[in-house]
Order: C-alpha cells, then structure tokens, then sequence
C-alpha cells in the first residue's frame, strides 16, 4: 500500500506537465477557432462557426491539403521501398557494412532547413551540379524551382533522401531481430529468394511496417521547413502545403482565429486518416497470417 502511494507520488507531477503540455494548447486553439483575433484589438472577440464555414469554403485550403498528401503518398512510399530494400541488402554480413550503416544515417541528422539551403544550390537552373549531370546524358536543363512539376518534384527528392534512413534503421533492426526457424524451413521446403521474401520475411516484418509507415505519415503530414527554405509554396501554390499556408496566415497575415480553425480541421481529417489506415493495414496484416496458416 505504501509503495502504491509512492508510486503515484512520482508519477502525478509528470503527468500533469504532459497535460499541461498537450490538452491546454489544443483547448486554447479550439476556443480560438471560435474566435476572431484581430492585431488592432485588445482580447477575443466571439464570432460562432464563421471561422469554420469560411475554412470549408476556401479553395486555397482543399488545394494545400491535397498538394500535402500527394506529396505525403509519394514521400512515404519511395522511403518504405528504398529504405527497406537498403535494410535487406545489409541484413546479412557484407564489406563494409558498418561504415554503410553509419552513412545512410547521415542525411537524418542534418536539419531539414539547412538542408534544403543545399539542395537549392544543387537545383540552381543554372549553377547547380544536377543540370550539368543531367548534360552528360543528354539530358535538358529543367527548371527546378520555376514550374510547377520539377518543384514539386524537387520537394519529394529531398523529404526522401533525408528520411529512407528512418526506415531504414526500423527495417534492420527489425531484419536483425527475426527467427531462424521460419527460414529454415523454408530452405528445406526448397523456397527460392524471392519466394522466401513474400512468404516468410514480408509477412514477419508487418507490425514494425505499419508502425514505420504511420510514424512516417504523421511526421511528413509536418512538411513545412524544407518548403519554407527550398521553394516558398511556388511556383504559385504548386508545393504549398496545409502547414506552410498556416504559417502564412498565422505568423504572417495574424489571422490567428482563422488558422485555429484551419489547424483543427487538418488535425481531425488527419486523426481519421491514421486510423482508416491503420485499420486497414491491420485487417490486411490479419488476412495475411490467416492464408499462411
């Protein structure tokens, strides 16, 4: 009984602080997305559902958003492929392999602004490295920065070859962590590489993949810094995404009232996103054990 006591002694300071930290934010930005806050005006003024009714009607949003998760799709989906075709190509013991492990971390621990300061400079239409590269293919120049698919393109090149080494460092531990014994027997019932892989290594690394594949789309939902320093949401709004439009209403324009809402309504269609994918991916994950049982 008194260690009970103890126990919550030390853990109720924590918590509280975590909901401080958490749940007074969120109330705060749900009561001003009920609000209107003006730079010209003392304190909040009530304005209803205004905020939201103007929100569900702006063109502006719908396209951040859709530009976010096309981006999002892409992004995640090169860095699962690359990062888990890296993590099986040093699963087992090669040359080098722990000087290669270290240097795939590399681009994950530089910041996203920084860069995106260098990949600018590579994408120079006209000093940068990549259209010289491109030159001795026989390739013409592209303008990177200045319309609107290669700027897009640009965007997802560098979200991927700074975060494949995330996956790649969940999908290698995960490798390194599997049993002997499904492998095993499936050497003895004559399984090839490729068979192996779809029958034994793929079903065996669901759970870490779901849980790499959702922390991954919660993180590139956040794509802001990289947009900030690389292209500013041009050409036009061709890689403006929902969180670069908030900071440009917010920090720039102070429609703060009007961010709130917009951040609240991002926050929910991203909740119900994560869980529709979640669920899915589960149920699949089910199937899947099912059919090899």
């Amino acid at each position: 009984m008194l260690e009970s006591r103890y126990k919550h002694l030390f853990l109720w300071p924590a918590l509280i602080a975590l909901l401080a930290v958490i749940i007074f934010p969120l109330i705060y930005t749900i009561l001003l997305s009920f609000s209107g806050w003006s730079v010209n005006r003392a304190g909040l003024f009530w304005n209803g559902g205004a905020n939201y009714g103007r929100a569900l009607a702006d063109p502006r949003f719908w396209d951040s958003l859709g530009t976010l998760y096309t981006m999002v799709v892409l992004c995640v989906l090169f860095e699962y492929i690359l990062g888990f075709g890296l993590a099986l190509l040093l699963w087992k013991q090669v040359r080098a392999g722990r000087f290669l492990r270290v240097l795939f971390i590399v681009p994950m621990s530089v910041t996203p602004v920084v860069m995106a300061v260098v990949w600018r400079t590579i994408f120079h239409e006209t000093l940068g490295p990549l259209n010289d590269v491109l030159g001795w293919f026989g390739i013409p120049s592209v303008n990177w920065l200045s319309e609107t698919a290669p700027a897009f393109a640009a965007v997802v090149i560098i979200d991927v070859w700074q975060w494949t080494s995330f996956i790649f460092i969940l999908m290698l531990a995960g490798l390194m962590q599997l049993p002997n014994e499904p492998y095993e027997a499936a050497q003895i019932d004559g399984a090839g590489p490729i068979r192996t892989f779809i029958h034994v290594t793929f079903p065996l690394m669901a759970p870490i993949t779901l849980g790499a594949l959702v922390i991954r789309l919660i993180e590139s939902s956040k794509l802001m810094d990289t947009i900030y320093a690389l292209t500013s949401g041009g050409p036009g709004s061709s890689t403006e995404t929902t969180s670069y439009m908030l900071y440009i209403r917010g920090l720039r324009e102070f429609q703060i009232g009007y961010t709130a809402t917009m951040s609240i309504i991002y926050l929910l269609i991203m909740m119900v996103g994560l869980t529709v994918f979640g669920k899915v991916m589960t149920r699949l994950m089910g199937a899947n054990q099912v059919a090899r049982r």
